[in-house]
């Protein structure tokens, strides 16, 4: 279920219409609800008593439908007051219901914007918009919601049952997600992964920047530049991970999945969904864990994922690769 739902996100990105904006701002709206909650909530207001950087945190990552309500109409070009109104009428929803409602509202509401002028569109998307919005939402968020807790139940019986499989799996397969528009916080988030499975999304993701950090450089794929942008976030170089994609996903599964293994023997945990980002999820980790025992870890997973890069490279070292170099003179090319 889990491969499938990353392969209708991936096919959706690349084919639908709007499907890469869509997913970005998907992305966006983890990013503007999950992510300020993990640190107001529980970097700030839990490991240092905050009480109102707690109650901001957890309100803002209550408002994923709105965000995500909003944003997908501006990826579309539909004016600012327009994508509120589908926003704030979503605020109640999950994060994916509402993203597929407002995806299907935008077309309307672009042709709305085209067809109707001098004042009459907003009030006719006022009309419109936020009521067939919400029956959109109701109607699939049973369905949706259903496969997600699949998903999510499937992963907590594996902690308990084979929790090393489990480890291997998700520390395999989210850094591989975090490198593609899809996006690695989207995905736990739509799971709602939490306990050891989210710490192996968390730290996972830091073991990929580990690795990445080295095997960009060792393989050359760019200057001194590209390997620092990669490992602060990869998806800054989704160009030239997707123009490499063997090499690179190759030895990031095999990285990940130890590390994977790694936190699970820890047992470190994350009390909040939405944390596989490389820096914030460490950060993250910290606060939710003895600082010594997740030292420790972190630090396994630093020696593992830098073994894995000069592993990667000796495996790849005579693989025909794309640099940045060729990558931007071929875009140069195609605008020609």
């Amino acid at each position: 279920m889990l491969f499938l739902v990353i392969a209708a996100m991936s096919l959706f990105t690349f084919k639908a219409p709007h499907g890469k904006q869509s997913v970005s701002a998907l992305s966006g709206a983890a990013c503007a609800t999950f992510l300020p909650q993990a640190f107001l909530s529980y970097a700030i207001g839990e490991v240092f008593h905050v009480q109102f950087a707690e109650q901001i945190g957890n309100v803002m990552g209550s408002m994923g439908g709105l965000a995500a309500g909003a944003l997908v109409p501006l990826a579309f070009g539909i004016s600012p007051v327009f994508s509120m109104i589908i926003g704030i009428s979503l605020i109640k929803f999950k994060l994916l219901p509402a993203f597929i409602a407002a995806y299907i509202i935008s077309f309307l509401v672009k042709e709305i914007e085209k067809r109707i002028t001098g004042g009459l569109d907003l009030i006719v998307v006022i009309l419109v918009a936020p009521l067939l919005a919400n029956g959109i939402a109701i109607l699939i968020q049973p369905g949706v919601m259903a496969i997600l807790q699949v998903i999510g139940g499937s992963i907590k019986q594996a902690e308990t049952a084979n929790p090393w499989i489990m480890g291997a799996i998700l520390g395999g397969i989210i850094p591989l997600v975090g490198m593609t528009p899809l996006s690695s916080m989207v995905l736990t988030s739509l799971i709602n992964l939490l306990g050891v499975p989210m710490a192996i999304g968390a730290l996972g993701c830091t073991g990929n920047s580990f690795l990445n950090f080295s095997f960009f450089r060792l393989m050359k794929f760019g200057d001194k530049a590209t390997t620092i942008a990669v490992t602060i976030e990869p998806l800054t170089q989704l160009d030239i991970i997707s123009a490499n994609p063997i090499p690179i996903f190759v030895t990031n599964l095999f990285a990940g999945a130890i590390n994977g293994i790694i936190v699970t023997a820890f047992g470190l945990v994350v009390r909040v969904t939405g944390m596989a980002t490389p820096w914030a999820g460490l950060i993250v980790v910290f606060g939710m864990n003895p600082w010594l025992k997740t030292l420790e870890a972190v630090i396994l997973i630093l020696i593992n994922s830098t073994i894995w890069a000069y592993i990667g490279h000796w495996v790849f070292r005579n693989f025909k690769i794309h640099t940045v170099s060729e990558i931007r003179e071929g875009d140069i090319v195609k605008e020609r």
